[in-house]
């Protein structure tokens, strides 16, 4: 087919060819997630086109792509059509998608709501198995001076010290801070610890006079806000 690639007409190409040709020719933009894959994933079988494969493996976890970025090696391996080398290209794209949200310089960067929060930092925790507790350190203006990942915890919790927290944000000079963590269960309700630590950091923040401007909890493509929701009144 490669050879006679500019004399076939383009619908009797193979289907697991035409993203190829037509990212070529009309722009990436207009691809969808499962053309995008079937180029990853090169070439499918006698029975199915890399398209159509890449459309059994999104069809497998919701058409999400967060989800898809979850998947392993061995988990990818297990759809018929896809080794070791098919998988890892598909993990390393992915990865590299998630690295281009995060490669922005942070003190470019305002946080004027709590969805500004979440695109700040929904690449660097929402897909994450374990958790992780995250912190914003802004300036007067509230642009953000630096973000620090405080703690790495496991499936239920993770650990956090006031002390690093506000150590940071005085090395610094922040005005005001706002904390970061992930549920991988993809529950958004906040725990009794979630508002326990909280209220506990804030309380700690008056007495250096740096606020706690929110507490922003992700699962996923979602996010809870303790400022919207009115608990850090």
């Amino acid at each position: 087919m490669e050879a006679n690639k500019h004399t076939v007409p383009i619908t009797e190409w193979a289907e697991a060819d035409r993203p190829r040709e037509k990212l070529l020719e009309k722009g990436r933009s207009v691809l969808s997630d499962a053309e995008l894959i079937g180029i990853l994933i090169g070439s499918g079988s006698k029975n199915e086109t890399a398209v159509e494969l890449a459309r059994r493996i999104l069809s497998s976890v919701g058409n999400d792509l967060n989800a898809l970025g979850k998947l392993n090696v061995a988990e990818l391996c297990k759809f018929n059509g896809i080794g070791e080398a098919k998988a890892i290209s598909i993990i390393a794209a992915l990865e590299l998608g998630k690295r281009r949200k995060i490669i922005e310089s942070p003190q470019r960067i305002k946080i004027n709501n709590s969805k500004s929060v979440f695109e700040v930092i929904a690449p660097e925790i929402g897909d994450l198995l374990h958790e992780e507790f995250w912190v914003l350190y802004l300036d007067r203006s509230n642009h953000i001076i630096r973000k620090s990942n405080i703690s790495k915890g496991g499936v239920s919790g993770t650990v956090v010290d006031a002390r690093i927290i506000f150590k940071q944000a005085i090395e610094n000079l922040a005005s005001a801070i706002v904390l970061c963590h992930n549920h991988p269960s993809g529950n958004l309700k906040p725990s009794e610890e979630d508002i326990r630590i909280t209220k506990k950091l804030k309380e700690a923040g008056k007495l250096v006079e740096i606020a706690i401007i929110d507490h922003i909890i992700i699962a996923g493509n979602n996010f809870f806000s303790f400022a919207d929701e009115g608990i850090l009144s």
